[in-house]
């Protein structure tokens, strides 16, 4: 769930119940002009369930741990000039450029069309591609070339409701209903185009969870991003997810659409960031002290445990859809660039969204009914600058890994990542101004490299930025 995801209508996912096949086995025939000769008997087929045992094609093997992600948010209608899933194939080799190593592609299922409003969490069957996108060859082809640029694929997955015309509806005890027995939607939540679901019941909780094993096994997909998770049972997570890392030789990414550290014992990798999301525009837009956002992100962490993450952002599709684009939001490139270095150097598992890496300055809307398209001619030094910065933040330990040295400074946030003998330091101008900044005792005096140019850097007693400029130095 999003922050503003009470100003949009909510989607739904929903399955289809599997029946049992059964095995006709046919009579043997005796031949009547053939003296002495009968035909073969025909062997029935193996016939397995779609989450049974056969895996489609080799799991991937070269899933990143979480501190080692960089993940890449796919609006299919507004990627490409096709807005399919073979236009989003047609752009991998861009992605991986950027040293993307994740791929979360938004809902790919039907929507519903009952009390629709384009939502594509609306989901009208948990099993199928929308038929706006391709099909299940597409995605299989999709996926397959993802993994051979090592990128693993997850999907949306929305489990707190269907739309409205999902056939899961036909069994109503699996929905969730008011006191006079009607099914109901997310109560407070103004999702009037989906159906909240019941997960007091045991038989919609299998199906759920058999929908999600069903892509991991027939497209070879790598994980879910969660669809507002804390909208769902915490057990019922923990069941599915103990459930979906028991299919063998898999390695699968699950992060969860919520700030609630608790859902991390579920068995999720990663959670939402939307709080330092909140605080990075406060520093930058509302002249916040610069140390607000260092102290921010110690407490941020606290009582995570090892290896758990914050996904942290200056954009996503609600973001994008609601609130505005990055450039417009932190006024200008320069400060749409210092504030992604903010977000994807000083902690946590950096996110780039549909556009933002060319500078793509419009709303995105992503509703099915969406004609907007990303130019990806323009800007091309931004996407340059993406580039660089990701290389080496794919490459630093220290800066994916080390642990945090704050320095307390009112308009330029400075610190330094460590691990080991590595060490990187990073100031950030957050003003539209230029800075004059003093330099804390620990940093004057002291050679460093820019990691961006490999030029020699001497820090002597202060420093100064240009407006929201940025510095990343190596030892």
């Amino acid at each position: 769930m999003s922050r503003f995801s009470i100003k949009k209508a909510r989607f739904s996912n929903f399955g289809i119940q599997f029946s049992k096949i059964t095995v006709v086995l046919s009579f043997v025939l005796v031949g009547f002009g053939c003296k002495g000769t009968e035909p073969a008997p025909i062997t029935p087929p193996v016939v397995t369930e779609p989450t049974g045992a056969k895996q489609y094609d080799t799991p991937f093997t070269n899933v990143p741990e979480t501190a080692d992600i960089l993940m890449y948010e796919v609006n299919l209608s507004a990627f490409s000039a096709t807005g399919n899933l073979k236009g989003v194939q047609s752009r991998l080799d861009s992605v991986k450029n950027l040293g993307v190593n994740v791929l979360w592609l938004m809902p790919i299922y039907p929507i519903g069309d009952l009390k629709g409003i384009g939502s594509p969490y609306a989901v009208k069957n948990y099993t199928q591609v929308n038929s706006a996108f391709g099909n299940l060859e597409d995605l299989r082809l999709l996926v397959k070339e993802a993994h051979k640029r090592n990128m693993a694929v997850i999907l949306d997955w929305v489990a707190n409701h269907t739309s409205w015309d999902n056939p899961w509806i036909q069994n109503s005890s699996w929905y969730a209903k008011d006191a006079s027995g009607a099914i109901i939607s997310p109560p407070g939540m103004g999702w009037n185009d989906v159906a909240e679901l019941n997960f007091t019941s045991t038989a919609m909780r299998k199906e759920m969870i058999k929908a999600m094993n069903y892509w991991v096994l027939e497209a070879n997909i790598d994980g879910f991003r969660c669809d507002h998770a804390e909208g769902v049972p915490t057990d019922f997570w923990k069941e599915a997810i103990d459930a979906l890392r028991a299919i063998p030789n898999r390695k699968l990414i699950m992060f969860a659409e919520t700030g609630k550290k608790e859902l991390l014992t579920a068995g999720f990798d990663m959670i939402f960031g939307w709080d330092f999301y909140t605080k990075l525009k406060d520093v930058m837009n509302n002249n916040k002290p610069a140390s607000e956002l260092l102290a921010f992100n110690a407490t941020n962490y606290n009582n995570i445990a090892e290896g758990k993450h914050i996904l942290r952002w200056i954009t996503n599709h609600d973001d994008g859809a609601w609130d505005d684009s990055p450039i417009n939001i932190f006024k200008g490139q320069q400060g749409a660039l210092a504030a992604f270095t903010l977000t994807s150097y000083m902690g946590g598992v950096p996110l780039i969204y549909n556009g933002q890496e060319v500078g793509f300055t419009g709303k995105l809307p992503f509703f099915s009914n969406n004609t907007t398209k990303i130019d990806w001619t323009i800007n091309p030094t931004i996407w340059a600058a993406y580039k660089k910065s990701m290389a080496f933040r794919n490459g630093s330990n220290a800066v994916k890994k080390g642990t945090v040295e704050a320095f307390n400074a009112k308009d330029v946030v400075i610190f330094k990542k460590k691990l080991g003998s590595e060490e990187v330091l990073v100031l950030v101008n957050v003003r539209n101004s230029k800075v004059l900044q003093d330099l804390p005792s620990g940093l004057t005096n002291t050679s460093w490299k820019n990691a961006m140019t490999n030029e020699s850097v001497n820090l002597n007693t202060a420093i100064t930025l240009e407006p929201y400029s940025y510095m990343i130095l190596k030892k």
